[in-house]
């Protein structure tokens, strides 16, 4: 699959929160930096990331683009509570193999009414 289908089947599985097929897109020793968090390293690590996200709270994915440059794809999304962001992703053999994430964890937070850190 090319790096833009790798994208679009990522969308579907994290819309069905499915978070053993969304860690069977990455590669095993893959990185997941959203920026507003700590850097996930291995696909298993990658894996319980999303369960732990998807038990907080219902997100949604709603691609407003999705670009193609060589290895890498670019997301634009946006979500129904108004939260938008985007993410690159480098797509090695079909496989993610990097992925970082830039979107507002305070809004996030206070839209899924979440606590707010206080440091």
């Amino acid at each position: 699959m090319s790096p833009k289908e790798v994208i679009a089947q990522w969308v579907v599985l994290f819309n069905k929160n499915d978070a053993d097929k969304l860690a069977d897109l990455y590669h095993s020793d893959a990185i997941n930096h959203q920026v507003a968090n700590q850097a996930i390293e291995g696909k298993a690590a990658i894996r319980e990331m999303f369960l732990d996200e998807f038990r907080t709270a219902k997100m949604i994915c709603l691609p407003e683009n999705i670009f193609e440059d060589g290895e890498w794809a670019i997301l634009e999304w946006k979500d129904p509570l108004g939260l938008r962001g985007c993410g690159f992703f480098q797509v090695v053999n079909g496989k993610i193999k990097f992925q970082r994430g830039y979107w507002d964890k305070l809004s996030f937070l206070r839209m899924h009414k979440l606590p707010i850190p206080t440091e």
